[in-house]
């Protein structure tokens, strides 16, 4: 279907813009992006490759990303005091991205689904089956982390001479097709046609630097949530590329070890994106995951 509005959603009441694809009475697939990542983010290839293997599939932009609410009244996010303990400054945390999206579920008419997360997409995913759990089917966190202190830490040397992202709209496809080749997959070609297409789309549809910032710092006050994983008892999915940049393998590895009974899969290659090769591969494992799941709840 075309892309749509969710109102009122969650405790908040906000807009949610979503796109649904696939058979409603196929299994539903939620899949959720990371910090400053649009629904656009998950390459509609790819959703297709999940459709062609009996799921339906639903992608949207978090709050603060695209043509969702942005909180644009709300205080600037200051990393520095966060780091320190000084937790003003965030207006939300994952628990509120969590909700968010049972909100969107509600708006659905979804009672139970099968999230999959990417970066912090996979931490939004880690919360809701640990504050929502009676909504979720199957878990699959992708290039994420728990929040424990030394796992899943970026390399930041690699990035730092991005410099922050420019205003004018050639110059910004210029920005992140740069920053996306840095956080790219060594193992497969990176499409670069491809990265600034998309990179012109996330301009158009609302690219929002305080946004991201906001959403990074939610991650930072949310804090560690390895123990709370321990009590996951869904069907859990880790995918982690073994060259990821932006979420060193760690993370997955600390996930895995969180979730009882969760199945590690370690893509050699693979960094901190999706490319174009991996996809049947991808929506095979993942589709896999979701139809056992199925009937393992059933």
């Amino acid at each position: 279907m075309a892309e749509a509005t969710a109102h009122n959603v969650g405790p908040p009441g906000i807009e949610i813009a979503y796109e649904r694809f696939g058979d409603p009475d196929a299994p539903a697939v939620l899949l959720i992006t990371g910090a400053g990542a649009q629904l656009i983010n998950w390459p509609e290839g790819f959703c297709q490759a999940l459709v062609g293997r009996g799921v339906q599939v639903i992608r949207f932009d978090n709050r603060d990303a695209g043509r969702s609410t942005h909180l644009h009244d709300a205080p600037v996010p200051d990393f520095a005091a966060a780091l320190s303990g000084d937790l003003s400054s965030a207006s939300y945390t994952l628990a509120d991205l969590a909700a968010d999206s049972v909100g969107l579920l509600d708006a659905l008419g979804l009672t139970g689904v099968h999230l999959v997360g990417s970066s912090m997409g996979g931490m939004i995913a880690q919360m809701i089956a640990i504050e929502h759990a009676e909504r979720v089917r199957s878990l699959t966190s992708m290039m994420s982390t728990t929040g424990e202190p030394g796992m899943g830490e970026a390399d930041f040397s690699l990035f730092a001479a991005l410099g922050p992202p420019p205003q004018d709209r050639e110059d910004f496809i210029e920005w992140q097709v740069r920053a996306l080749r840095l956080a790219a997959s060594p193992g497969f070609a990176f499409d670069a046609t491809a990265a600034a297409e998309r990179a012109g789309q996330v301009f158009d549809r609302g690219y929002d630097v305080l946004g991201m910032q906001r959403q990074g710092l939610a991650v930072v006050a949310t804090g560690d949530r390895t123990e709370r994983l321990r009590g996951v008892r869904v069907p859990t999915l880790v995918v982690h590329g073994a060259a990821d940049p932006v979420c060193d393998i760690s993370g997955g590895r600390a996930t895995a070890g969180a979730v009882p009974n969760a199945d590690l899969w370690i893509v050699e290659g693979m960094g901190h994106n999706l490319p174009h090769e991996l996809w049947p591969q991808l929506a095979a494992r993942i589709a896999e995951h979701v139809h056992h799941a199925e009937t393992v709840t059933a």
